[in-house]
């Protein structure tokens, strides 16, 4: 099978690791080949504290991976988020020498490494800069200012900060897994691209990924990405509520929480009972359903409102800023009884869960198509467009070659095939390019 073709996306979550392989189909569609995953040992709220045994995990999920498909996995396409990833609004510009001159990708790359020099808080740095809308010589909502004219060109750019060791710490768990790291990418936004269509995403959405032990957001307008935001809770705060208010142990309330767990009290009856059985030959606990949603309510409540503050923060009360799609709820949070419907009850906004199934092959396993995998889903199309992307540019350089060698002037053509290659070119590849270096020089 041609490796080209093959990626490989890596969920380093606090309770699952996930090793996903696949490839594209004839129909354009993402068929999974192989999937592994593991206990997490090493992670707490999306950020590695034990090396270790995070190396463990990942080689365990990896190893999984690869029986199932029948491949050696060697690069991985990993996700960032945890409680040190944050966002914030930037607006700036930069005044070019001659207005006379169409604007091109060098302005805008000359704007955008400006904001690279922000002065962050120690430790941070800038892994993500998002042009939202361009300005030139004070005309406003321009999305496109290649091949404009001007003397001032500005933009308001989203910005996404993060602990540079904490990113650096996940390259050392790859790098020591025997792994090659081919790309990062921001986990909210691969959820956003494996369960988000387009139309959504235009119309105004906010994505809620519920994880273990953070909760991400990531609303998006105009088909740009708004606003970003990472909440220190998961489901593991909902189990351990559980644990204390039952007196029982992690494993089960764990079981509690996915067998008889509900967000909404009102839909038990007070004389339903489940009886857990006691440790060591002690007297079997009987927790009442109705007791235990209680419990789960009012943790999730929590959890909804701040990342309903989140939402507010970014204007959604405001006309022009109405978020149309609403609420798209994913992750192995989402998959908790009649959570939609208090979201709705919370939020007053439409909410669906969201199922990566839209880019898989018709063929995929169900289990592939929860939400659990959403991450691990969008890591691969992440990885896929990564391969395509170097291709594109492959082809580029050795079409640039060939008229060189035969001296022919370069057609325009080849005009039309450079800008959208650069265009697509992300931050996230330039970290990825430093990380690496950064790995390599510790050695």
């Amino acid at each position: 099978m041609d490796k080209q073709n093959i990626s490989v996306g890596l969920d380093i979550g606090t309770t699952k690791i996930v090793a996903m392989i696949g490839r594209k189909n004839e129909y354009d569609k993402v068929e999974i080949l192989g999937l592994g995953k593991a206990k997490s040992m090493g992670v707490h709220r999306g950020v590695v504290n034990n090396i270790t045994q995070t190396i463990q995990s990942i080689q365990q999920a990896v190893q999984e991976a690869e029986a199932a498909a029948s491949e050696k996995i060697e690069e991985v396409t990993v996700g960032i988020a945890g409680q040190h990833i944050r966002s914030l609004q930037h607006s700036d510009y930069i005044t070019r020498p001659n207005s006379d001159i169409v604007i091109d990708e060098d302005d805008i790359d000359r704007l955008i490494n400006q904001v690279h020099k922000l002065v962050m808080l120690p430790g941070e740095e800038i892994i993500h800069v998002l042009p939202q809308e361009f300005k030139i010589d004070g005309q406003a909502e321009i999305t496109e200012p290649i091949g404009m004219y001007g003397g001032r060109l500005e933009a308001n750019f989203h910005v996404v900060v993060g602990q540079v060791s904490s990113i650096r710490n996940i390259g050392r768990c790859i790098k020591s897994s025997g792994l090659e790291l081919e790309g990062i990418t921001l986990e909210p936004l691969a959820s956003a691209n494996a369960v988000l269509s387009r139309e959504e995403k235009e119309a105004g959405v906010a994505l809620i990924d519920i994880g273990g032990g953070t909760t991400d957001l990531a609303v998006f307008k105009d088909g740009i990405i708004r606003h970003t935001a990472v909440i220190p809770f998961g489901g593991n705060v909902i189990t351990e509520d559980i644990k204390e208010g039952c007196s029982i142990i992690e494993k089960q309330a764990e079981l509690l929480k996915v067998k008889f767990g509900s967000a909404w009290p009102g839909e038990n009856k007070d004389n339903e009972i489940v009886s857990i059985p006691g440790l060591r030959g002690r007297e079997p606990k009987e927790i009442t359903l109705k007791n235990l949603s209680k419990i789960i309510h009012a943790r999730v409540v929590e959890i909804i409102e701040q990342v309903f503050v989140e939402i507010k923060n970014y204007g959604h009360e405001e006309q022009k800023k109405k978020l149309i799609g609403g609420i798209v709820l994913t992750g192995g949070g989402s998959q908790l009884k009649h959570l939609k419907q208090l979201v709705e009850y919370i939020t007053g906004m439409d909410t669906r869960i969201g199922y990566p199934n839209e880019h898989l092959a018709g063929d995929s396993d169900e289990d592939i198509a929860s939400p659990l995998y959403a991450t691990a889903v969008g890591l691969v199309m992440d990885g896929l467009k990564r391969q395509e992307r170097k291709k594109a540019e492959q082809i580029e350089e050795e079409f640039v070659i060939e008229n060189e060698a035969e001296q022919i002037e370069e057609p325009e053509v080849e005009v039309k095939v450079e800008e959208p290659i650069k265009e697509r070119r992300s931050f996230l590849d330039k970290l990825t390019e430093r990380v690496k270096d950064f790995l390599d020089n510790a050695e």
